[in-house]
């Protein structure tokens, strides 16, 4: 899971961030709107939490943008107002939840997984390719009946492959979905992640689902399916 956050206020930003990375989120961090919004305008997030009062561009006109483009991932509106209409006027302008600072890192970190599920429930909560299974509600994943144990990055990963099926995925594209911008890119560190998952969910099994494109990144596939 991605996320973005856009704070003006140095230290907030720094501790949501923190925070979140704990929780084994890839995290962004703008610290005002034009920033935010190049962010945006660069990379897809999973969630994005927003302040309101930022410099440059606040949050609200920011919000409108991303609701125009057609952006559908949930955001999260960070305010210190918390009058009956300035919360109406956040939600009626495409925010999916809303909280009034000073707030507790618990609750903001439960409303994030909140917004995911009901994100998610949208979308398919069961994904799958061949016989390897993974439900996004319950995090389970299993193969053949067998159920496996992913770290967290594995599961991003796994995720981000399952929802782009039949796609070739460059390194890049899945270390900036799963890591961050400041992460430092080294496709080692992909092909380490993706070895790990072969291992777990390939290794055993015939039908190989996780294959290497020849100076492009990877696709996960039915082969079988695709050759019959």
């Amino acid at each position: 899971m991605r996320l973005l956050v856009v704070e003006d206020e140095p230290s907030l930003l720094s501790i949501i961030t923190k925070r979140l990375k704990e929780e084994g989120y890839g995290v962004d961090s703008a610290k005002d709107g034009r920033e935010g919004e190049n962010y945006i305008s660069s990379a897809e997030y999973d969630c994005i939490i927003l302040d309101i009062m930022i410099p440059f561009q606040d949050g609200l006109t920011l919000l409108r943008k991303i609701r125009a483009k057609n952006i559908s991932a949930p955001v999260l509106l960070l305010t210190a107002k918390d009058s009956i209409d300035d919360r109406v006027t956040g939600l009626d302008s495409g925010a999916d939840d809303y909280l009034v600072k000073p707030f507790s890192f618990d609750e903001l970190l439960a409303r994030v997984r909140a917004m995911l599920r009901r994100h998610k429930d949208k979308k398919n909560t069961v994904l799958s390719v061949g016989d390897l299974e993974m439900d996004t509600i319950t995090r389970q994943v299993q193969r053949g009946g067998k159920v496996i144990e992913l770290t967290s990055k594995e599961y991003s990963i796994l995720e981000y492959f399952l929802r782009n099926k039949n796609r070739v995925l460059t390194k890049s594209q899945i270390a900036e979905h799963v890591w961050n911008y400041d992460f430092e890119y080294n496709s080692n560190i992909v092909e380490v992640y993706v070895r790990y998952l072969r291992r777990k969910m390939d290794e055993e099994f015939k039908n190989k689902l996780i294959h290497t494109i020849r100076g492009g990144g990877y696709v996960i596939k039915d082969r079988e399916k695709s050759e019959k």
